[in-house]
């Protein structure tokens, strides 16, 4: 970076334009720590329509379903007359207007030239494709995170692809002559590159922020990997420009195609310049889509408010004799239920994965830290194991160098050759899945003064609601899926855990709360925690719905404890077993456990497919109500939150976090050529980062078509998260005023929030600024 260099003005301009067109992407995280992302996270400040019409311009997927989908919906009985009269209603339209276009092709936008289609459009060679390809090739060896035996030079992008660029022929073979001497003559810096290629194409600073929207979007995958660098280190308070340096490359093939295409290539490219300068308006067409997809919506809201209204509240137990804290993930809804089915006296808790301790976590014998946290959230705390052991570090050391040999480009085939065909009942026990487990690690630890273990203890307590009316025996429960040949196998995982098991969090939280100088710190703020109650972690593997107990140091006075509690999660994980094997092809309630271990399923789990709501209540308002694996369960008590303080924490990290798994898979749906990775038996890894869809092409980002459909008919039907908040109104819009950034998705329609009533049923609903009616006719959207 030349920080001595003075920029012009216009220049400085078109540098603002890039960091806004950065700010819409969204970033993808990398397979060993895939963690849900809003795919238009770089348009919540956006109302959704309108984020449809930009998004539409420039090539960047839809957010709405197309109208085949609503019309069968209809179709179905899904989507009743009242929910298309309250979406019209909503978007100042007639129903029977919003009907007819139901049964109407789905409109088909074209998106703004690149130079790279005006080409293509002339001479019949796809560069838009080509340019794909080639950036793909570089970024694949650049951004490799140890999957190559020969990693490429650690240089910044920039400098890395000149350095390919000016070795590349291939351009010139395809028609495009002299790029590798344009590479080489190129400036060094990145931000001398930019404003060179932008004089080149004569961008304005009206034209650029589109334009360069709309190139980031052609790096498909590759840009949102990118932006996921930048996005992190922001997040850690720092600053990282390699996809400002994306950009720049992207716009160096702009600049040599105009500059190979001649005059009338030059007077296409000025008509299409104009239009990246045109304002960001939703036509008629994207207003009926938005309006159909609020159809949808208000059907997801229907049946949870059906669904809670049947509900009979029961009351709670003094002091029950067990207690299970679940993660909110939706997966862990069915799993609760059927524990309160099979012992009365057993009440659940839902919480946050993560348990509230954001570490960074070194494994046993292991050299690598992993982020086990909300990805919101940077790491705060350091989580080691106990007994540190260096024979079992040498051991690992060993066996991972083996597995390196074997791989390497020069001794694979000699060792194929020599000694493959004795790996031929290991590789019959694997692909059978007949391997053996895995040993848990020693026990975890934090590395924390006593004041901060007690304020974090007393700080999760009162975030869970549970200050009071302890069990003798309280499970900590964290999740994972035992699965294999996976590549997104971490986007099965935890996502409150940074897309890692939640086994950490779990057996740290157990620990911290058994530590008897921690409770006596606790007690002196407020929080007796009898004593003659344990805690112990847990881990739920979401594939077989078994429950891994980690007994550690856990004394004998709760023996009996522990075996009623073994004896309901093996009673609980049969029925649960029972209901998911149904929803899933080729399921019986034997075989859940044996899909994780097969190396070819492809769903041996539907993930969070399905989800639709997210309710922030006492789990009485729910407990009993078939939820079906659908709705993310947080307790809270309104009665026990001083100044909101904890229902701020609920709406502006556990909510944002479901947020975004939900418009995940929304994504994937909707938009499965942009925001999803493709199909499962075609992906092939690349650089440890993301998969290619067969040998080539484009980055994939997002979920696999078979994690949202089941080959038959869809998975997840994307619709709105509704977040029900039992909490009198002011207080939750008081929440709100302090958080404009939360209050923003809710006012700009990607979320829903209503209030539950003293009855737990849905009460009236938030719109903008204002509680109305779930059941009167809305205003007409300014959007």
């Amino acid at each position: 970076m030349n920080a001595h260099v003075t920029w012009p003005g216009t220049t400085l301009e078109l540098f603002a334009a890039a960091e806004t067109a950065i700010r819409q992407v969204p970033p993808a995280f990398p397979l060993d720590a895939t963690v849900a992302v809003n795919p238009w996270l770089g348009q919540a400040g956006d109302h959704r329509t309108l984020a449809a019409a930009r998004l539409a311009r420039v090539g960047g997927g839809r957010i709405f379903l197309p109208r085949e989908s609503v019309a069968a919906m209809i179709e179905a009985g899904e989507v009743t007359a009242h929910d298309l009269a309250a979406a019209a209603a909503h978007h100042g339209l007639e129903p029977e207007q919003l009907a007819r276009a139901a049964h109407e092709a789905t409109p088909e936008g074209t998106p703004l030239a690149t130079v790279a289609d005006l080409a293509t459009a002339e001479r019949g060679v796809d560069w838009s494709e080509f340019i794909e390809e080639r950036v793909g090739l570089w970024a694949a060896a650049h951004f490799d995170r140890g999957q190559a035996f020969w990693p490429a030079p650690s240089v910044r992008a920039w400098r890395s692809w000149r350095e390919f660029a000016c070795r590349d022929l291939t351009p010139g073979l395809a028609g495009l002559r002299g790029i590798a001497a344009r590479a080489a003559a190129a400036p060094t810096d990145a931000r001398a590159a930019f404003a060179v290629a932008c004089a080149e194409l004569g961008l304005t600073a009206d034209e650029a922020p589109m334009y360069f929207h709309r190139l980031l979007v052609t790096l498909s995958g590759w840009a949102q990997y990118a932006r996921h660098l930048d996005w992190t280190t922001e997040r850690d308070a720092g600053r990282d420009d390699t996809p400002f340096e994306l950009l720049t490359i992207r716009l160096n093939w702009e600049a040599a195609l105009l500059e190979a295409g001649g005059p009338a290539r030059a007077a296409a490219w000025e008509a299409a310049r104009t239009a990246c300068a045109a304002p960001v308006a939703p036509d008629a067409d994207t207003h009926l889509d938005a309006a159909l997809q609020e159809a949808v919506d208000r059907s997801a809201e229907r049946r949870l408010a059906e669904t809670l209204t049947g509900g009979t509240p029961r009351s709670e137990q003094e002091r029950p004799a067990l207690q299970a804290a679940f993660c909110i993930d939706v997966r862990s809804e069915v799993l609760r239920r059927a524990l309160e089915a099979s012992d009365p006296g057993l009440r659940t808790i839902g919480f946050a994965g993560f348990f509230g301790l954001a570490v960074r976590h070194r494994g046993h014998a292991s050299d690598l830290d992993e982020a086990r946290a909300p990805i919101l959230l940077p790491p705060a705390l350091e989580a080691r194991t106990e007994d540190e052991d260096t024979a079992d570090r040498v051991r690992l050391r060993t066996v991972r160098a083996w597995g390196r040999f074997k791989r390497a480009a020069v001794s694979a085939f000699a060792f194929v050759e020599a000694a493959g065909p004795l790996y031929v009942g290991k590789l019959l026990r694997d692909g059978l899945g007949l391997g053996a487990a895995s040993a848990a690690e020693p026990v975890p630890h934090l590395d924390l003064p006593l004041e901060s273990r007690i304020e974090a203890a007393a700080g999760i307590l009162r975030t869970m609601s549970l200050t009071r009316g302890f069990a003798r025996l309280v499970l900590i429960c964290g999740h994972g899926a035992g699965v294999t040949n996976a590549p997104h196998a971490s986007a099965l995982q935890c996502g409150a855990c940074g897309g890692h098991a939640g086994d950490v969090n779990a057996r740290l939280l157990a620990g911290l709360l058994n530590d008897p100088q921690v409770r006596e710190g606790v007690a002196a703020k407020g929080i007796a925690i009898p004593a003659d109650t344990r805690f112990v972690a847990g881990l739920h593997d979401t594939v077989s719905d078994e429950v891994s107990l980690f007994e550690d140091g856990l004394p004998g006075s709760h023996a009996q404890d522990i075996e009623r509690l073994r004896a309901t999660l093996t009673r609980a994980a049969s029925l649960a077993r029972t209901e998911r094997a149904a929803t899933l092809p080729r399921g019986t309630a034997g075989s859940l456990a044996a899909r994780g271990k097969d190396w070819s399923e492809l769903r041996p789990e539907w993930g969070l497919a399905g989800c639709r709501g997210f309710i922030a209540a006492p789990r009485p308002r729910s407990a009993g109500l078939r939820l079906d694996g659908s709705v993310f369960l947080h307790d809270y008590d309104w009665r026990q939150d001083d100044g909101a303080a904890t229902l701020e924490t609920i709406l502006t990290a556990p909510v944002v976090v479901a947020s975004w798994i939900a418009l995940q898979y929304h994504g994937s749906a909707v938009a499965p050529g942009t925001f999803g990775a493709g199909n499962k038996l075609l992906h092939n890894v690349v650089g440890g980062i993301g998969v290619l869809e067969g040998n080539g092409g484009a980055l994939r980002a997002g979920l696999p078509w078979q994690s949202v459909h089941d080959g038959e008919a869809p998975r997840h039907v994307p619709s709105r998260l509704v977040v029900a908040v039992e909490a009198p109104e002011q207080m939750i819009s008081q929440v709100l005023a302090r958080r404009p950034d939360v209050r923003a998705l809710f006012d700009n329609g990607w979320l829903t929030l209503t209030a539950i009533d003293d009855e737990g049923r849905l009460g009236r609903r938030y719109l903008r600024g204002t509680w109305t009616e779930r059941h009167a006719p809305a205003l007409a959207s300014a959007a």
